[in-house]
């Protein structure tokens, strides 16, 4: 029997143990993670340089990319790794790193969620009020504020979670180090107070979602009060793609970590983990994008400067037709 003072790594979830499938592991997940730094780095990149969406919806989704971006890189880029070189072990700093840097970062974006319902409520409920009640300054505080909470929040689960005893061996059922995953290898009712503090955190995290819910019966009935239809379209065009968001991270998140022990089962565990640690990350720039034609007009003018800059260097066929 061993306890977390003698474990010094733990074993991650391997996929399987063909290396043929490794390896499709690892280009799937490498094609994923691509499409999530290529999206992300697109929108970052087109509401920095386009001035005309210097408006507080694009800077918080600003802010999401940065987020999504992170958390993505946080497990990725190890998963990927243990495919490709057959390794299943991380340390156990590393380890508790992991479950920091990932819990600050969703936790993080989770509120920003709610700070951008908010946004949208105020810029369609109350109009009037927008440049007085989300001005520059009050957006600082309030991405200030999202990214703080994240970081206390991860840091008091992580600290919580770590100083458990750990005797159920050292192999964590997840393609990544995971608190409910963690908690299993406990040998105590110590986890108790772990769970105990994921209930809080719950508690706080659904008063954020019931928050978010009227926001948007009370902007749907808005909406619908717009006697133009060029009008509504607008206001459903960027209300939507922010309810899809929130939809698919609430919902899989909130499962992964309250759903009953005797529900869970390796193959589940990791289809959830998938859809609310992988698949936003990759899908968001696509949502927030697909309806949004500011947005399309900006990413289309990022990557037309970016595809002129090919065509304009030393090596490119058209390199005399820049230079002339």
């Amino acid at each position: 029997m061993s306890n977390s003072s003698s474990i010094t790594q733990f074993l991650l979830l391997a996929f399987t143990d063909k290396q043929e499938l490794q390896l499709l592991h690892f280009w799937l997940f490498l094609a994923i993670y691509l499409a999530a730094l290529l999206g992300n780095g697109l929108i970052i990149t087109a509401i920095a340089c386009d001035h005309r969406l210097h408006t507080p919806m694009y800077f918080f989704l600003l802010n999401l990319s940065l987020l999504d971006l992170g958390s993505i890189s946080t497990i990725l880029p190890k998963s990927m790794a243990s495919s490709l070189w057959d390794t299943r072990d991380i340390s156990y700093a590393g380890c508790a790193a992991q479950v920091f840097w990932f819990l600050f970062l969703i936790v993080a974006e989770y509120y920003l969620l709610t700070v951008m319902a908010y946004d949208r409520y105020v810029a369609i409920c109350k109009p009037l009020h927008y440049g007085t009640l989300l001005g520059s300054r009050a957006c600082v505080h309030m991405a200030a504020a999202a990214w703080g909470t994240g970081s206390l929040n991860s840091l008091l689960h992580t600290v919580n979670t770590f100083s458990i005893p750990l005797c159920q061996g050292n192999a964590v059922d997840q393609f990544f180090c995971e608190i409910p995953q963690i908690l299993k290898l406990s040998c105590s009712d110590a986890y108790l107070r772990e769970v105990g503090v994921l209930a809080v955190s719950a508690c706080f995290g659904f008063g954020c979602f019931v928050f978010i819910v009227v926001s948007y019966v009370q902007i749907f009935m808005a909406v619908l009060r717009i006697p133009s239809q060029q009008g509504r379209h607008k206001a459903f065009s960027t209300c939507l793609p922010h309810l899809a968001v929130v939809s698919l991270f609430i919902s899989t998140g909130m499962f992964a970590y309250l759903k009953p022990p005797f529900i869970s089962s390796p193959s589940l565990d990791l289809v959830v983990a998938v859809l609310y640690s992988v698949v936003p990350p990759a899908v968001n720039p696509l949502i927030y994008s697909l309806r949004n034609q500011e947005l399309k007009d900006a990413l289309r003018k990022v990557t037309g400067h970016f595809s002129a800059a090919i065509h304009c260097l030393p090596f490119s066929a058209n390199h005399s037709h820049c230079t002339s």
